[in-house]
């Protein structure tokens, strides 16, 4: 007898955990589950990609309200007469307004936008809230379910949240799924009495698929070093590292073109930095694009300058196209990249970055070199599904 499954997600915008729901929506054995996914707003770059097995839930009316401007919410829900929603987003608007912390903020005002979201009527054999905060806190408040499941996508000290609030839900999961190693060491020190909760499961990826998509045809020649990085435009990601960067490579009369794709609430400090450094022919922010794998297929070097990551899908899929690799030295940057054999490892600084570059243009030795050794490496990561089947049956 097939299992039901509940998957839970904010909304389906480009991002690793989106992108890696979809892989494991596209890789799960629908012979033997039911699934259906509920997500808070249907949106994103990824919501045409959900594999038509998926039933995908009705999106709850009232969340919107938490989503639009706090007049416009009122006046809307005055209209409605319904008075507990109002209230509600006059709360929730004093923590928008009072607490500088956007993680934190999230975490606050959950407890108003709960208060106005229906239970979800079906009862399923495993419930899981895959990503932090408001997609945990509604598989534990709002779904009735045998086995609760709540996925960590980066290292949690590095989110900014509050350990306090999320004490007594991760009290109340079964399991807590990170995506590496490292991720899963920070869980455990910081929740030491949940360590036994903590599972390692890494984000699927299939070298096929992306082998295939990138031979999509870029109509976009450019002279020069080409290089790429791939990411939300925000402060995580540390775009403006890679500005620094190029800029010390430009005036040491290197001849690159640097394209980023992505989208994020940081394009217009980044645009301005880049006008400022004269950048503007050279530093390309492209935007979303549903298929950024041309981009890495097309480049002589990926670089990925994050503050944090927990584990970077983007970095595997520029390993899967054989690209040489430079990353800045966050906590989980290990697990992914043997440091001088399978990419660099630099400071966290636009001229360590940039000497980086330098070191991978100058040096065509050690270019190959980590070309070959991504040759030789396992990549594909589909039988991390068999770990999510195991928790499954063991619950």
């Amino acid at each position: 007898m097939k299992k039901d499954l509940l998957f839970i997600l904010n909304n389906l915008n480009c991002g690793g955990a989106e992108k890696a729901l979809i892989s494991l929506l596209e890789t799960i054995d629908y012979t033997r589950f039911n699934v259906d996914l509920f997500l808070f707003k249907h949106e994103g770059l990824f919501f045409n990609k959900i594999p038509q097995q998926v039933n995908i839930i009705k999106e709850p009316s009232n969340y919107s309200y938490f989503d639009m401007p706090i007049k416009k919410a009122l006046l809307q829900s005055t209209k409605k007469g319904n008075l507990r929603l109002m209230w509600s987003r006059l709360q929730a608007g004093y923590i928008f307004k009072t607490e500088v912390n956007p993680a934190r903020c999230e975490q606050k005002v959950w407890k108003y936008i709960q208060k106005n979201l229906d239970n979800l009527d079906k009862e399923y054999d495993v419930a899981i809230g895959y990503l932090e905060k408001n997609p945990i806190y509604f598989c534990l408040d709002n779904v009735k379910a045998n086995l609760k499941l709540g996925f960590i996508h980066n290292d949690y000290d590095k989110l900014g949240m509050d350990p306090m609030i999320d004490n007594k839900y991760f009290n109340k999961l079964d399991k807590v799924i990170t995506v590496s190693n490292e991720c899963a060491n920070v869980l455990k020190q910081r929740f030491p009495q949940y360590k036994e909760k903590v599972e390692v499961m890494y984000n699927i990826v299939s070298p096929s698929l992306i082998q295939k998509m990138s031979l999509q045809k870029l109509d976009d020649p450019q002279d020069g070093i080409k290089i790429v990085s791939v990411g939300r435009l925000n402060k995580q990601k540390g775009f403006e590292l890679a500005i620094d960067a190029c800029e010390k490579l430009v005036h040491q009369g290197y001849q690159v073109r640097w394209d980023v794709v992505g989208e994020g609430q940081e394009r217009s400090e980044l645009e301005k930095l880049i006008k400022d450094k004269k950048l503007e022919n050279i530093f390309i922010l492209h935007g979303l694009k549903e298929n950024p794998y041309p981009y890495v297929r097309a480049a002589d070097i990926y670089v990925q300058p994050s503050r944090f990551e927990g584990k970077s899908i983007a970095i595997d899929e520029a390993k899967i196209l054989q690209k040489p690799i430079i990353t800045t030295n966050f906590t989980t940057a290990k697990d992914q990249i043997n440091h001088e054999e399978t990419g660099l490892i630099v400071e966290m600084n636009g001229e360590a970055i940039a000497k980086g570059v330098q070191r991978l243009i100058d040096d065509k030795t050690l270019k190959n070199k980590l070309i070959k050794n991504l040759t030789q490496e396992k990549l594909g990561t589909e039988e991390e599904i068999l770990k999510l089947y195991d928790i499954i049956n063991a619950g």
